[in-house]
């Protein structure tokens, strides 16, 4: 593909955003016609189409919505370095960009990161969820600082980085106080229960099911969450008994009106830091490092 031609991409840009060509015209002051052309001498560049007819109106093909998505980032990026510099600010503060597996608890992760807002001055936080795959991925190329993930990258990875340990704690069940009230007894009260839990395939799902074949347990699977903040609304609803962090199994008892059933260590849950150093060198990350390790999971 020739060079990306950025007056095209702000046309199909502009397009895209207002809805139409006769939008778009108005705001650009271009005739329909002009600005069509512009677009389809963008789609021969690239050789394919960005647009369909949907009645009267343009719609976006799957590759016009790719396409919408990274213009609309690069000409916001623009507009805030162009008020940057009318402001005449030579720096803005400095951005952490963090990568989370999507089963890590919402509310570990705040704790984790808390400390990078505490910093003088404080990062700007960009956080991304995704697979540990995926986000190492970003990681090698250098779009993402820090990944945080509930297991260390595999051996065999293509990606060349480094997990470092932040710390690891037992887990709590947790549920509504109806269901609470129904299953005191544990664990032998989680036999035959409803529970949510996460995805096969995931670290914690791994010893969850090894500890509910260790203690001859037969509970009842009602849901299966990748996003903990879904998983735990749900439990808020009675609709299952669910575990969390233990370090954090007040402050969700707190926030989703639930009781803790009973704690254990023979599941844990642990937390780490990928990066792409060896010795953790951004400062951000370091203090995040360091407060996992002396203060909570200590």
């Amino acid at each position: 593909m020739q060079r990306l031609n950025y007056h095209h991409l702000m046309y199909f840009w502009s397009v895209a955003r207002e809805g139409g060509l006769a939008p778009a015209s108005k705001t650009l002051r271009l005739s329909p016609q002009t600005l069509s052309g512009q677009i389809r001498a963008f789609e021969k560049t690239i050789g394919r189409r960005l647009f369909t007819k949907s009645g009267r109106r343009l719609a976006l093909t799957e590759v016009g919505r790719v396409a919408y998505r990274y213009a609309d980032e690069i000409f916001s990026l623009g507009h805030e370095l162009g008020d940057i510099l009318e402001r005449g600010e030579a720096t803005e503060a400095p951005r952490l960009d963090v990568g989370l597996v999507e089963v890590l608890p919402k509310m570990v992760v705040e704790r984790l990161l808390e400390p990078a807002l505490s910093l003088d001055p404080p990062v700007r936080l960009a956080c991304r969820e995704g697979t540990l795959e995926t986000l190492s991925g970003a990681l090698a190329t250098h779009t993402l600082d820090v990944v945080l993930a509930d297991e260390p990258l595999p051996p065999g990875s293509l990606v060349r980085a480094f997990s470092h340990l932040l710390g690891e704690c037992g887990v709590t069940f947790c549920a509504h106080p109806d269901l609470a009230a129904k299953h005191r007894k544990f664990p032998a009260g989680l036999d035959r229960a409803p529970v949510l839990v996460p995805p096969l395939g995931t670290t914690i799902r791994r010893q969850l099911d090894v500890f509910f074949d260790r203690h001859r347990l037969a509970p009842r699977i009602v849901g299966e969450f990748e996003d903990s903040a879904l998983l735990k609304a749900f439990g808020a609803a009675g609709r299952g008994i669910f575990c969390v962090p233990t370090i954090v199994a007040r402050e969700v008892g707190a926030m989703y009106g639930v009781r803790p059933l009973g704690a254990t260590e023979e599941i844990v849950e642990r937390f780490y830091a990928i990066t792409v150093e060896r010795k953790i060198k951004n400062e951000a990350v370091a203090a995040i490092s360091t407060n996992a390790r002396d203060r909570l999971f200590s």
